[in-house]
């Protein structure tokens, strides 16, 4: 690589997040040494509305930017829920934007602070919408005007990602590729680009003088996800009672936990042993990866044609 340009995973998520199973290999000092060791040269992690790997780890580590992926509801503008990445944060900031974000549900007053304080910030997967929330697909492109760097995000399909660069190439905005990992790969796609600092860094994201090595979401992968999941439920959370509270929102992952849980289970490792296997086996047909990417791709079209019509209105 040529001299000066840097690499970073920009949204990676710890044991600090309610939906990342509490194994000892995906707490903030286990993913900062990894980080390091892969090559890194800036770190962050981003926790859902949280800073406590800082408060772990300490706030000035070698390496270490602060960060957090903030949740925001906006029902008048946005009509529905964001995620957005936000960095150089400090206890003041985080506090004073979660409040925005919790009392005022204010998408334009959180960018305007954001702007104000010359935080760096990216619109994650703009086209993700939460479950039991009525998809708004129609109002993402308005929403992207607000950011100045959208998220190429590996655990999403192509046609997402495809979606999310056209949108940025519309509106004259950068892109960045993560791995969005709850799993602790960090690392396996990143944004390169010059910066002696981590403001510099992003600085000339924003400007677009950066590359991006990105990946998609494939059933291969999404196999190799999910066998990794049953790993950590079935074995490295095995004898860690705080599992029994782990709760992601995704019904098939909160059922599987709850199995993995029980009395019986718990009480005879042969049993365990047994149901890990059989999920491994069905996990490994490949028939759950096949159904979620088909219903995500007609989701994808689905997006498409919306946008393409309230592009002609």
């Amino acid at each position: 690589m040529e001299k000066g340009w840097k690499r970073a995973d920009l949204h990676v998520h710890t044991t600090c997040s309610f939906d990342v199973l509490p194994a000892k290999d995906l707490n903030p000092l286990s993913l900062y040494e990894k980080s390091l060791e892969i090559g890194m040269d800036f770190v962050t992690f981003t926790d859902h509305d949280t800073v406590e790997a800082y408060e772990i780890l300490g706030w000035d580590r070698e390496k270490l930017t602060p960060g957090a992926e903030m949740t925001l509801y906006d029902p008048e503008f946005a009509g529905h829920t964001l995620h957005i990445n936000v960095f150089e944060l400090d206890r003041e900031y985080f506090s004073e934007l979660r409040e925005i974000a919790e009392i005022e549900h204010d998408l334009k007053s959180f960018t305007g602070y954001l702007k104000r304080h010359r935080l760096p910030f990216v619109y994650n997967h703009p086209f993700w919408f939460e479950f039991h929330r009525q998809p708004n697909p129609s109002a993402v492109p308005k929403l992207a005007k607000l950011f100045p760097v959208l998220e190429y995000n590996m655990h999403e399909l192509k046609q997402k990602n495809e979606l999310t660069i056209a949108l940025a190439e519309r509106f004259g905005k950068s892109i960045v590729a993560t791995t969005d990992t709850h799993t602790g790969k960090m690392g396996q796609v990143y944004t390169l680009a010059k910066g002696d600092s981590f403001r510099e860094y992003f600085r000339n994201i924003e400007k677009g003088r950066n590359y991006i090595v990105t990946g998609d979401l494939t059933r291969e992968l999404l196999i190799e996800e999910m066998n990794t999941w049953i790993d950590l439920i079935f074995e490295k959370s095995q004898k860690n009672r705080d599992i029994k509270n782990y709760l992601t929102g995704i019904k098939s992952l909160d059922a599987l936990v709850k199995i993995s849980r029980s009395t019986l289970l718990n009480y005879s490792p042969r049993l365990n042993r047994t149901a890990m296997n059989l999920f491994y086996m069905i996990s490994n047909t490949g028939l759950p990866a096949s159904f979620y990417i088909h219903s995500e791709k007609s989701f994808a079209r689905e997006i498409e044609k919306d946008i393409e019509i309230n592009n002609r209105k």
